[in-house]
């Protein structure tokens, strides 16, 4: 039988400060989990529904990890069922910066509705709504 993979469990962001970003996640309605792996150190991730992010402080990532990791190098999409029109300003009232949107996108699924902003390190954040064009 073929490998099939059947879904995404975690990312790794590796960014300049793990409190900065924690807040900026935070304001997305993710929750911050602190864990400890075999190895005894402790770890930070974002966790949101069934997945999670585990962040890596830049010059001190966890091993294995990327070939390069780089803080700002990700382009991330996040689904929501919250309007966006509200996610908008929620955004504003955290002073979170739109830089594009809403705009029409085509998602792993169908058709998206989108707005886009950036984290701490610069990585490009889309926040989306599945639609129907």
């Amino acid at each position: 039988m073929p490998l099939q993979i059947q879904s995404l469990d975690h990312i790794v962001l590796t960014v300049k400060g793990i409190n900065t970003t924690v807040e900026f996640y935070q304001a997305l309605g993710m929750s911050v989990q602190r864990f400890q792996p075999a190895d005894g150190t402790e770890r930070t991730a974002l966790s949101f529904g069934s997945q999670k992010i585990n962040l890596h402080q830049a010059g001190a990532e966890f091993e294995p990890k990327a070939a390069a990791p780089l803080p700002g190098s990700a382009d991330l999409c996040f689904l929501t069922q919250t309007p966006l029109d509200e996610c908008a300003a929620h955004l504003q009232a955290c002073s979170i910066e739109i830089i594009e949107g809403p705009v029409p996108r085509t998602g792993a699924t169908g058709p998206l509705k989108s707005i886009y902003t950036r984290d701490p390190d610069g990585n490009l954040i889309e926040i989306a709504n599945q639609t129907e064009f």
